[in-house]
């Protein structure tokens, strides 16, 4: 298969897609599939846990997981399709996993306007994340060979889609809490945008927009890293065999990407249960697991 037909056939199996946009190639996988999203962060290598973008078909999609107030209609109706990203509560956990929402209740939706996406996402019929199909700390690819020089090795399929019309990554908007934010400026102007819904506020949540994290979604109970075993009162989600019990474990398996994908839900779950603390095996500090425990040194405190 090739085209069209093979880009969803990947996405279908849990795999990755080179996929063209306007703004940039993206990286993409099934939003709903966490462990197919982990594979992102992994391929991107240094990853950090962040929301990723949801791809849509269209505005009736993006409303299937996400809640729309009357600015966001307004911004989707004036600039979508095209590079405007919106912030806004999730409704659909299920179609787009935590991972894919770095374990907020908020979700980034686009809807872009390149015919391949497009086809693509009709075809798939669900959300897709497509973060830029760069490595940490190189520019985005806004040609086909360059992102297939970047992570080309880690998809399974790839569509040519020409060069990038837009070549920067989409503008990304808050709409929450009644709010208007401007979080990462991109083609679609802030003057464009504020003559559509008026001043936007200044005090947007820069850690809700795709590569503007500063701090992640951390369990109320006190987190404990590097533990062997739990103490009294505490849940130990454990790495790998004999690692504590098998439901709190992040992989019994010691696979990273599996930890990963389990990573966010395991924490919530934890969390439910009150514990004193959630004690959290060592995991390895190579590859995906620098992000694995960079996510775990937030949710402890260790980082701002």
């Amino acid at each position: 298969m090739s085209g069209v037909e093979g880009a969803v056939a990947a996405l279908k199996a849990g795999e990755l897609l080179i996929l063209p946009t306007e703004t940039v190639y993206g990286l993409a996988a099934d939003a709903g599939n966490a462990e197919a999203v982990a594979k992102i962060f992994e391929a991107k290598g240094r990853p950090r846990f962040n929301p990723l973008i949801s791809h849509v078909a269209d505005a009736v999609a993006a409303e299937r997981i996400a809640v729309f107030d009357e600015a966001a209609r307004k911004l989707a109706a004036a600039f979508w399709p095209g590079p405007l990203t919106i912030v806004a509560p999730c409704r659909d956990t299920i179609a787009v996993s935590d991972l894919a929402r770095a374990g907020l209740d908020s979700i980034a939706v686009r809807v872009p306007c390149h015919a391949g996406a497009r086809a693509v996402l009709d075809a798939f019929g669900g959300p897709v994340v497509a973060p830029s199909a760069n490595r940490s700390g190189r520019p985005s690819p806004t040609t086909f060979a360059d992102a297939m020089e970047e992570t080309g090795d880690s998809a399974s399929a790839a569509l040519d889609g020409g060069p990038c019309a837009v070549g920067v990554e989409s503008t990304v908007v808050s709409v929450l809490d009644g709010r208007v934010s401007l979080l990462r400026p991109g083609s679609v102007t802030r003057e464009e945008i504020e003559a559509l819904v008026g001043p936007l506020d200044g005090a947007g949540e820069g850690h809700r927009s795709p590569g503007r994290l500063t701090r992640h979604y951390a369990p109320s109970s006190p987190v404990r890293l590097e533990a062997m075993s739990a103490a009294d009162g505490e849940i130990f989600l454990g790495f790998g065999q004999g690692q504590g019990e098998t439901r709190w474990s992040l992989s019994p398996s010691g696979d990273v990407r599996e930890a990963a994908a389990n990573l966010f839900r395991l924490l919530r779950e934890a969390d439910r249960e009150r514990p004193s603390a959630i004690a959290v095996a060592p995991i390895p500090i190579d590859g995906l697991g620098e992000a694995i425990n960079d996510r775990l040194r937030r949710a402890a405190g260790f980082v701002g």
